[in-house]
């Protein structure tokens, strides 16, 4: 028996990282999957985004522990595609009980220098997307008068970090999304809760620019890893295992927090409870 035995669950930005890992889990647990991604490149972005092929190869590994599953592409920025990506999986499955609203993007750069184009395509993916995931699937859950909704902000919401504005204000609202949908959905027995990662192990932290940026021109992914010993307060701790993070939004959407909604639970090694650094003394 699994704790999502009979559940169906809709995860945006499934096609790799984080998502992948959320929909494995989930599956691990009994529940089948709709995976969600856009396999499309965005201008502000350095780094390569999640393909089509990712996607197929998250249904695939799904399919893989006997576990239903379907590949939606559909771009968070489009309220049309996620109203479709719902539809198809009503057509599937018949229901939907649970969204994991984990799609995200990353660049950096001061917030005086950067063009309205990147500042513009953060917030749209990432504070913007997730209220388009929340309310593509509401009327749906409404109707059911059950629903648990988990998306991912971050500690960065929580936190400052220079080169991070546009990040930070889209996933600090994201968690002001996150508790005003608790309380307006409260009434329908909807929970929505929130995960903050702090540095965990996936592609959105692994590509040159960001090693450039922390640790100087012509560093590599090994130095970074070897750095974020600094970044957390457990021992032995680096950069996270996503499944650290997936252990989280399990419980989230699980019966065990039946009763939690209106929660911002970090998930970061500590690292919030860090005494503060000043990156630029003057």
């Amino acid at each position: 028996m699994g704790r999502l035995d009979g559940k169906v669950a809709l995860i945006t930005g499934a096609g790799r990282g984080q998502g992948r890992s959320h929909a494995l889990t989930l599956a691990r647990e009994g529940a089948s999957i709709i995976a969600v991604d856009a396999p499309e490149p965005l201008g502000s972005i350095e780094y390569e985004l999640a393909s089509a092929a990712d996607l197929a190869d998250t249904v695939k590994q799904v399919e893989a522990l006997d576990r239903r599953a379907i590949a939606c592409q559909a771009d968070a920025r489009s309220q049309e595609a996620l109203d479709a990506a719902v539809a198809d999986g009503l057509a599937e499955f018949g229901q939907i009980d649970i969204l994991v609203g984990n799609h995200g993007v990353l660049s950096i750069e001061e917030f005086w220098t950067m063009s309205e184009e990147r500042w513009t395509e953060m917030i749209d993916v990432c504070l913007n997307g997730m209220w388009r995931a929340v309310k593509a699937v509401t009327p749906h859950m409404i109707e059911r008068q059950q629903g648990a909704i988990c998306l991912t902000s971050s500690i960065n919401a929580i936190e400052t970090g220079p080169g991070y504005t546009h990040y930070n204000v889209a996933k600090a609202g994201v968690l002001m999304l996150m508790k005003n949908v608790a309380l307006e959905l409260g009434g329908y027995n909807i929970r929505c809760n929130c995960i903050c990662p702090g540095a965990t192990n996936t592609r959105i932290a692994n590509w040159q620019g960001l090693y450039d940026r922390f640790l100087g021109e012509g560093a590599t992914g090994e130095m970074l890893m070897d750095a974020s010993r600094n970044w957390t307060a457990l021992k032995g701790r680096r950069m996270l295992d996503p499944q650290s993070q997936s252990n989280a939004v399990l419980f989230l959407v699980s019966d065990e927090a039946a009763d939690v909604t209106g929660v911002a639970l970090p998930v970061d090694a500590g690292h919030l409870i860090l005494p503060g650094f000043n990156h630029e003394p003057a």
